[in-house]
Parts: C-alpha cells; sequence; structure tokens
C-alpha cells in the first residue's frame, strides 16, 4: 500500500479550504484517509498554515511520500529539509 501526505478540499464553493491528510495513494482526492494531520486557509492574509508536528514527524520518519504542495507547506513551516 503506498501511503501519501496530501491535501484535501473541504470549503464550500468558491471557498477552498484544505486538510493535510495520509491517504492510500489510490484513494480519491476526497475520499478515505488514514489521519488528518493539519490544515491549510490559503484564503486568510496571511494564509492559515497549521501542523500537529509529533504525527507529521512520526509520518515521515514511516516513510510516507509529501505531495508538491504539501512538501512546499511543510518547507514553510520548517519541518521539512
Amino acid at each position: 500500500m503506498a501511503v501519501k501526505m496530501r491535501l484535501t478540499r473541504v470549503g464550500s464553493k468558491k471557498n477552498p479550504i484544505y486538510r493535510v491528510v495520509v491517504a492510500d495513494s489510490h484513494s480519491p482526492r476526497d475520499g478515505r484517509f488514514i489521519e488528518i494531520v493539519g490544515r491549510y486557509n490559503p484564503q486568510s492574509q496571511p494564509s492559515l498554515i497549521e501542523f500537529n508536528e509529533a504525527k507529521v514527524k512520526d509520518w515521515l520518519s514511516k516513510g510516507v511520500q509529501p505531495t508538491d504542495p504539501v512538501s512546499r507547506l511543510l518547507k514553510v513551516k520548517g519541518l521539512l529539509g
């Protein structure tokens, strides 16, 4: 089972808010996930980026691959080298 850390959309129409989740790479974007590890709201000024650092570090140590947008968010917060 290939597991990825990725964004899933939870906002209403024209109001995107995202959760950062750990999910099987074969499940749909807004489908099943294993665990929620953070939030991202691009509409607030400045953008809201929150992570549960303990969960993120634990999943990264297990070999979870973040997608490109998630890796950029992790670099902004200093969780990814």
